[in-house]
């Protein structure tokens, strides 16, 4: 059980502090798309801002997915769960936790298939004007995959631990390993 809690505290912390650094990625995205505006209106349109900002989002979204899955800020039927008692929850959650796991590790498998690829043929290119190479976004999404897996058995973990022992690892607004 100690180590559980130390696995938990590892990747909450770990994921804590890269999700409120990935915060700061909306304002690169602000800004590839204000120079996309400047340079439209002013100077000649750039070819690189459309595929930029497709990779900046997709850097603050899958590196981001972590830090709201710990949250829970991810989307959820109220409906019928908002209704359970915390030990249904729990229950609910561990069973669905167990499907995301089994999602994501397909997720992680294809990707890095397809990054070994990007690799593997002499960089990997966009067809677009920019051609822009695509190992760096594929790194950045099994990265992601890698940490939203972890985040996926941290949050079984806490389930599985509030099963055996009725408490809650943590309060809702407390930091990370605060109540470790």
């Amino acid at each position: 059980m100690t180590l559980l809690r130390l696995f938990v505290a590892a990747v909450d912390r770990m994921n804590y502090g890269l999700g409120r650094l990935v915060m700061f990625g909306i304002f690169a995205l602000m800004g590839v798309l204000m120079w996309s505006t400047v340079s439209k209106v002013f100077f000649s349109p750039s070819l690189w801002t459309l595929e930029m900002a497709q990779f900046i989002m997709i850097a603050y979204f899958v590196l981001g997915g972590p830090y709201a899955m710990q949250m829970g800020t991810h989307v959820r039927m109220d409906l019928i769960y908002g209704s359970l008692s915390p030990r249904k929850k729990a229950w609910t959650d561990a069973v669905t936790v167990l499907v995301l796991i089994v999602y994501l590790g397909i997720m992680l498998w294809g990707g890095i298939d397809s990054t070994r690829y990007s690799f593997q043929y002499g960089g990997e290119r966009s067809p677009s004007a920019w051609r822009p190479y695509l190992w760096p976004i594929k790194v950045t999404i099994c990265v992601g995959i890698a940490l939203m897996l972890l985040q996926a058995l941290s949050e079984l973990a806490k389930d599985v631990l509030f099963l055996r022992t009725g408490r809650p690892l943590r309060h809702q607004d407390e930091e990370p390993g605060d109540a470790l």
